[in-house]
């Protein structure tokens, strides 16, 4: 039993041991785990099943949104059950598709995937970045589109960050940290960033250093270049906080590095140059965001040109195209996307086939049109194209999945918090299924880090409604739906605002007669995670079923592993005795008590997730078992093997997992086989 003092109170951990994820002790409860939740997730009568059927729903052609490169095209593409997406080129948009890299001759059991792919400005090379077992460690490398072949050029130690290419093609600007001691790459701490410069044929080594700044080890970098090739834009910033600062380097020239923006007071996004003007998208001033021009040289607030100015909706992202700019708003938590001329004034909105998301926007200053993702809970993503100059929008290829979408609903409501604050909530369900309480209800929120959650595709998710569930998405504070004065009111000292948040929501799906607490379960992912273990722990009667996800579940000691400490801005620091009373008073960890009766719980982890290190995990749900009543459900862990915090998970691995809590969920919810119709 480990016990310390920390600000005066007597803190105990009795699981600290198994934050040496690699001792001996650590691998054999790791063992006894596996062995535990696969005896009894293998014998549910309905998993099997449950997987075939997802299989068969997965089954999909998926796209990414074409990146256009000189007279190439480029794009992902998954024909269903691949493993990986595969990354094609094509002679403009008629052109016959080619394999440019399919992940499956890297690694034939999916464990590496291609995280990030950027093609040189004349389309010529494509670099791409390789993550490992769902590391966010990447390596990176260049491809030649011609002959398919990589060069030597190697990129090691990157993470959080991706490349811009020079004007001609000859060199990438990147960031890496320090090379970690040998054996501590998934838990050691990652600090010291630098920004430098790849020309292609070189030694990494030989790498020319941009910009750093060791005495703000926190300092994180991001270059990116112009289209017009004249300036490498580089972003600043301090972990997951959105506040950053700018500054320029002007290629071709050994002038030192330029500040644009020198102080972290506000968020400023580079959207792009348009003649001698660089155009961000900013909060200064605008919580729900704007667009700004300033001039190199001057960019105080007294210089700046309003563009597309703040509005009620929350300005998501913008970007240049064919000497306009594609705005994405996001209205009532759904998306919308306006033109503008580079003056600010409005020329149209793009047409969407129905209410839904931007999952993904391309496009370039030079070209007259962007590539939209488009999805909904019950719509597969499609990828359309939009002429900006005509206003004209097609669709570039359209995917369907092998089920009748017209049985289900969305509906948006709202609900109640604890402070009166109205928080949106999507309710979808079967046309069929009816508020008379004999529904299983499946709650899934964030609210975190300035995120929004937006209507999206799902392949489980549709399982579940296919067998009446209903599924509940609100728009937690915390999150990004409604700028950042939404997010403010969800961080730090008021973090319990998310909680409360997401009790209310629960409550609402109970007092509307949509579920009740023995078949309502919650889920969530990564800030999700830790979102279910502090409403679990806080409200245990509430729930029948809890899902918590590679969640940060230590509050005390989350910042002493690998970038942990990058949620500082976020959740505050144990460190700081001002805010360690907060941080104690909802660590799902640490408010784990004796004989209390836990929901059934399914905590999900992955062996290399070095973001969230598996040891919250671990504790959280060691302790579980050893306090949970006597009489109380089943609680388990799953553990993942040659996985990380999500990205990259190979299509098998995604559909075992789905499998696993859908059939788990239909074992541990006290509710009927099929929703009913009404009384």
């Amino acid at each position: 039993m480990t016990k310390e003092v920390l600000h005066g109170v007597e803190v105990r951990d009795p699981f600290r041991w198994l934050e040496d994820v690699d001792s001996e002790r650590t691998r054999a409860w790791v063992a006894e785990r596996q062995k535990e939740s696969r005896a009894f997730l293998d014998a549910l009568p309905e998993r099997e099943g449950i997987e075939t059927r997802l299989r068969e729903l997965w089954n999909y052609q998926r796209w990414s949104p074409p990146v256009v490169r000189g007279t190439r095209i480029f794009f992902a593409h998954n024909d269903g059950l691949a493993n990986q997406p595969t990354i094609y080129s094509a002679a403009g948009l008629q052109g016959a598709p080619a394999v440019l890299l399919d992940p499956a001759q890297l690694a034939s059991d999916g464990s590496i995937s291609v995280s990030d792919w950027k093609p040189s400005p004349d389309g010529r090379f494509v670099a791409w970045a390789a993550a490992h077992a769902g590391s966010d460690w990447l390596e990176w490398r260049v491809r030649d589109v011609a002959t398919g072949k990589d060069s030597p050029d190697l990129l090691r130690w990157c993470k959080f960050t991706t490349v811009s290419w020079l004007p001609d093609g000859s060199g990438i600007f990147y960031a890496r940290y320090p090379e970690p001691e040998a054996g501590s790459e998934l838990t050691a701490i990652n600090k010291r960033q630098r920004l430098y410069l790849h020309r292609l044929g070189t030694e990494q080594a030989a790498d020319e250093l941009i910009l750093a700044r060791d005495d703000h080890a926190d300092w994180g970098f991001a270059g990116e270049v112009t289209d017009d090739g004249a300036l490498c834009v580089i972003t600043s910033s301090i972990g997951t906080d959105t506040r950053n600062r700018v500054f320029l380097k002007r290629l071709g020239s050994n002038a030192p590095v330029e500040t644009v923006f020198g102080e972290f007071d506000a968020s400023y996004d580079f959207i792009g140059k348009a003649g001698d003007e660089l155009l961000f998208r900013t909060d200064k001033d605008a919580p729900k965001g704007r667009v700004i021009a300033v001039r190199a040289g001057a960019s105080e607030p007294a210089h700046w040109r309003s563009v597309v100015p703040e509005s009620a909706a929350t300005l998501a992202d913008a970007r240049l195209a064919g000497g306009h700019i594609a705005v994405l708003v996001m209205d009532a938590v759904k998306h919308r996307v306006h033109i503008h001329k580079i003056s600010g004034e409005h020329i149209h909105e793009v047409s969407f086939p129905a209410m839904g998301t931007v999952s993904g926007l391309t496009a370039r200053a030079s070209h007259n049109e962007i590539f939209l993702g488009f999805t909904s809970f019950t719509r597969p993503p499609s990828i359309l194209r939009h002429e900006v100059s005509t206003g004209r929008t097609s669709v570039w290829r359209e995917s369907a999945v092998k089920s009748d979408l017209s049985r289900f609903v969305t509906e948006q409501v709202e609900c109640t918090s604890r402070d009166g604050t109205r928080i949106p909530m999507y309710v979808v369900r079967r046309s069929d299924v009816l508020a008379n309480s004999t529904a299983p209800a499946l709650l899934y929120g964030y609210g975190g880090f300035n995120i929004p959650v937006l209507p999206g595709f799902s392949a489980a998710v549709l399982a579940w409604l296919e067998m009446g569930g209903i599924y509940a998405v609100p728009a937690l504070r915390g999150g990004g739906e409604f700028g950042e004065a939404w997010h403010r009111a969800g961080m730090l000292e008021q973090k319990q605002n998310v909680f409360d948040d997401f009790i209310a929501a629960a409550e609402w799906l109970v007092r509307e007669r949509w579920t009740t607490p023995s078949r309502l379960a919650i889920q969530g992912g990564s800030n999700g995670g830790l979102l279910v273990g502090a409403c679990m722990t806080q409200r245990p009667e509430l729930f029948g079923a809890a899902l918590p996800a590679v969640g940060v579940m230590d509050m005390l000691r989350y910042h002493r592993f690998t970038i942990g400490w990058a949620g500082g801005s976020e959740y505050g620091s144990a460190d700081d005795a001002t805010q360690f009373p907060t941080l104690l008073a909802y660590s799902p960890l640490h408010q784990l008590k004796e004989g209390v009766r836990y929901p059934a719980t399914l905590v999900i982890t992955a062996d290399h997730d070095d973001r969230v290190v598996p040891a919250h995990s671990f504790k959280f749900a060691a302790r579980l078992q050893e306090v949970q009543a006597a009489d109380g459900p089943p609680c388990l862990i799953r553990i993942e093997s040659k996985a990380g915090h999500g990205a990259g998970t190979p299509t098998s691995k995604a559909i075992e997992e789905a499998a696993d809590r859908i059939a788990f969920l239909r074992q541990v919810l006290t509710a009927v086989p099929e929703a009913r119709r009404g009384n």
